[in-house]
């Protein structure tokens, strides 16, 4: 049969109504149901419902049981109860006795819901198994106070294990930020950048913003290629190599900036305070030995856990302070972030400046041609329909060349003379340089001859 997907009212919620008047058996039993189930059946029909199943229903509808508890209420109880596994009797015997080991810390935790209200616990009735269990539950003395201690002492160990090294990273973290000489200088050359490039519009600055170290990144040359960061980290490399380490000395930031320290100092304080209630009930359950065991064992550990707490709280408070910040209005996970992206920056531009040297030099450095071995004073010069000669290129020689080039006019061919361009080359050094519109002549030449020199000439 498919279903009919209405919403239907609990057993507590029929009660005081019309369908609590209602008996939809004695209509079953009236109407014949198999045309009915013959036209609704679904393809996998199962089995026709028997008349006495649904008699079941009536004894939801009025219930025999009577519970002071609220439906849910009692149900999730119910529940809870069956998952321990426990009698009623052991497990209040067990919170009376402050045996922990009796009782897992989830299910205190889960029956400090269940603790019996002031109705409950004036209702006198001997109901089912669960309201029996509210009526010892609610006779245990101080209950609330009980079930307080026994989750307070269960949550202790892991509490001081979470708290503890956050306080540490914290206290690291601040205190190498506030002493390192090397982040004190790298923040002097910023400012003096900073300054300089400020001075003539602005007028020089006595200090900066933390945020602005991100500024560096968005500052560029005039070429674009690098970046004021880029720029600072190269001359920290000339000038003072000594700091290009400054992040050792720095602890800890990455976890310090984790740490919310308003929430936890609130824990250290909580657990201060459950402190207080353990030895004011012990003040009460005279020589109880589980809480005269905790409190012997731990009272020097939380009282080392509050100082640390409050020297974290200074540390910090220092360190903003410090760098010019109001602590009030900066938590670490804005201050230190500061820090931790400025060093990625450092390190990436120190990265980028050493691939740019390299490449650089790669593209400067030519394979150096090995000169050939020729003797000068044996040059010959060869007779054909041109006159060329090749000498090897110095670049003390390249006004030497602009000249003879000058002095070109019409190709001309000196022959049967050897050394005619050691000849030139010779007068030229003997002869003070000239600008092209002043007039020299060779003695070795002939009137009216000029000299050509063939455009592929090298000195």
């Amino acid at each position: 049969m498919p279903l009919l997907n209405w919403q239907a009212l609990k057993s507590n919620q029929v009660a005081g109504t019309i369908f609590n008047e209602l008996d939809d058996e004695h209509v079953l039993e009236e109407l014949n149901m198999a045309a009915f189930e013959e036209q609704f059946k679904t393809k996998a029909q199962s089995s026709p419902v028997e008349l006495g199943t649904l008699k079941m229903k009536r004894a939801h509808k009025t219930p025999s049981r009577v519970s002071l508890m609220e439906a849910n209420r009692a149900k999730n109880l119910a529940i809870t109860l069956r998952k321990e596994g426990m009698a009623a009797s052991d497990i209040c015997c067990a919170i009376e006795t402050y045996n922990q080991r009796a009782l897992s810390l989830d299910f205190l935790e889960l029956l400090e819901r269940f603790i019996p209200t002031e109705y409950e616990t004036k209702l006198i009735h001997n109901y089912d198994e669960e309201d029996r269990f509210m009526v010892r539950f609610s006779k245990i003395p101080r209950l609330s106070q009980r079930i307080s201690m026994l989750t307070f002492m269960g949550n202790f160990p892991e509490s001081v294990k979470t708290i503890q090294p956050q306080l540490n990273a914290l206290i690291a973290a601040s205190m190498s930020i506030k002493s390192s000489s090397k982040l004190k200088k790298i923040l002097e050359i910023i400012l003096a950048f900073g300054n300089y490039m400020n001075s003539s519009k602005r007028g020089a600055a006595y200090g900066f913003r933390l945020q602005s170290l991100d500024l560096l990144l968005d500052t560029k040359s005039t070429d674009r290629r690098q970046t004021l960061l880029h720029f600072i980290v190269c001359k920290i490399q000339e000038k003072y190599p000594e700091l290009q380490t400054f992040y050792s000395e720095l602890h800890f930031l990455d976890k310090a900036a984790l740490v919310s320290l308003d929430s936890i100092l609130q824990d250290v304080r909580s657990l201060e305070r459950g402190l207080e209630l353990t030895s004011r009930e012990l003040s009460v359950e005279k020589d109880n030995p589980v809480l005269q065991t905790f409190l012997s064992s731990n009272t020097e550990l939380l009282s080392s856990l509050i100082a640390d707490g409050k020297t974290a709280q200074d540390a910090y408070d220092s360190a903003v302070e410090y760098f010019g910040e109001d602590s009030k209005t900066t938590p670490p996970s804005v201050f230190f972030p500061f820090f931790i992206r400025f060093i990625k920056a450092y390190k990436q531009a120190e990265q980028e400046n050493e691939l740019r040297k390299k490449q650089k030099g790669v593209q400067t450095e030519a394979p150096p041609t090995p000169p050939k071995p020729e003797d000068t004073r044996n040059k010959r010069v060869t007779t054909c329909s041109m006159f060329q000669v090749c000498v090897t290129s110095k670049p003390p020689h390249m006004d030497l060349i602009a000249e003879l080039k000058k002095r070109q006019v019409t190709p001309l061919v000196r022959e049967g003379k050897d050394g005619a361009i050691e000849d030139i080359i010779t007068d030229l050094r003997n002869q003070p340089y000239r600008r092209t519109d002043g007039s020299r002549r060779s003695t070795k030449w002939k009137p009216g001859q000029q000299l050509h020199v063939s455009s592929d000439i090298s000195l």
